[in-house]
């Protein structure tokens, strides 16, 4: 979780610089570790997975509608009419109980980590493969995870559709390079691809395997109040109809919402009798992978026994130290920073979870991109580095050390 110590004004505006960079970086990659350096001035765009642009509008873009004021309290109680059950607040022991299956097993928890979803996509079709995949009792998804988490969710029979879905589309199908006032990006097309991909038949069968008392979770950001939202997308697809299709787009949109690259999303709800919406965004804001509170996983008198009896992390991104000469460019230094910043605090959750499975007497499995893995994309959610990468992963979920019971050593 990210603390009270990044409240300042400073760290906020340092936060948003550096996430800007990241993306900057992303759009222009820097080259393999092994790879020679072109000079910055000698570089020629690839355009072939450059995102989309809009057409260019005549008129002035309207401003942003001003927001209907709400107060914390209000907050705390609000309620989505229809959905009684659709959430819980991520940090809240209490709250998050009422989500949780009565019957223990496996979990798969699913870290974020952009278009390095192609490998967690991989790894559990190649699983599958083996005939030794389990049906989980539970599944979250953070960002690109939680993409992931309801054709996980459903088991082998969705494993093509993964394969669609993390080897098929380029940056054009995620978003747009004509910002917003709320984002230097505009992500309609990724609104887009969900509403194809999350059809009204797919959340049938989710509704379906919440009511046999499995459970699907997908986490964002609440931006008003600074705290993890836990969204048990099974009971929203149980409601059924239009409403419910239109919520579970809209929370698969807010996981990946980057804040100020990308826009926000905004949800619908009531409290004292008033409506207003909440800004949700990227649920890696609050860390890079969800299982339960921190005070049910530490030691003390919140820790509590989870209905868990495995648990399997699947990190979408690489836990070792990495060599990369940034440039003396203000993009590439920031990203690099916030990529040592990020993948420090990855590693951190990662022992966390170790030390708090072990103390539970659960089962914990860890499996994440092999620094081996050394194709270099070209530009943000290449289809050939996601091809590359997606068969890496099925390579790995197919071979018998897949997962490790401990975390790594990380000393050169």
């Amino acid at each position: 979780m990210i603390g009270p110590a990044l409240a300042s004004s400073t760290t906020r505006v340092l936060l948003a610089c550096l996430l800007a960079g990241a993306l900057v970086a992303t759009v222009t990659p820097a080259p393999a570790q092994n790879e020679t350096r072109t000079p910055p001035a000698a570089k020629q765009q690839t355009r072939k997975n450059a995102p989309a642009k809009k057409p260019a509008r005549a008129e002035k873009p309207e401003a942003p509608v001003a927001r209907t004021p709400f107060s914390a309290g209000d907050l705390q109680i609000a309620i989505f009419p229809g959905f009684p059950d659709a959430r819980a607040w991520g940090d809240s022991a209490a709250d998050f109980r009422r989500l949780l299956p009565q019957n223990p097993g496996p979990w798969l928890i699913l870290s974020g980590g952009g278009a390095d979803g192609a490998y967690g996509a991989g790894l559990v079709s190649g699983w599958s493969q083996t005939g030794e995949r389990p049906e989980f009792a539970v599944v979250t998804g953070v960002s690109t995870g939680a993409a992931i988490a309801p054709f996980a969710f459903l088991g082998p029979r969705h494993d093509e559709d993964l394969r669609k879905n993390f080897t098929t589309i380029t940056a054009a199908d995620v978003f747009t390079s004509g910002g917003t006032d709320e984002g230097l990006f505009d992500t309609w097309p990724l609104k887009r691809l969900i509403e194809k991909q999350v059809t009204t038949e797919l959340l049938a069968e989710i509704a379906a395997e919440h009511r046999r008392g499995r459970r699907l979770l997908v986490v964002t950001t609440n931006l008003d109040s600074g705290r993890p939202v836990v969204w048990n997308m099974g009971a929203i697809a149980a409601r059924g109809g239009d409403q419910a299709l239109q919520l579970f787009h809209q929370v698969l949109l807010a996981s990946s919402a980057i804040p100020g690259l990308f826009p926000p999303a905004y949800i619908d709800a009531e409290a004292n009798g008033r409506k207003f919406q909440e800004m949700h965004a990227d649920g890696s804001i609050t860390g890079p992978f969800y299982v339960a509170p921190n005070s049910m996983l530490s030691p003390g008198p919140g820790a509590a026994r989870l209905p868990a009896t495995e648990f399997y992390i699947v990190v979408n991104g690489k836990l070792s130290p990495y060599f990369q000469m940034p440039e003396r460019e203000r993009a590439y230094i920031l990203s690099r920073g916030l990529g040592v910043a990020l993948q420090f605090g990855l590693r951190a959750q990662v022992y966390q979870m170790h030390g708090a499975a072990q103390r539970l007497g659960i089962g914990y499995h860890l499996a994440f991109i092999s620094p081996d893995f050394s194709y270099s994309g070209r530009g943000a959610f290449d289809p050939d580095y996601m091809k590359a990468l997606f068969e890496h992963g099925v390579e790995v979920g197919k071979s018998s050390s897949a997962f490790r019971s401990t975390p790594p050593d990380f000393n050169p």
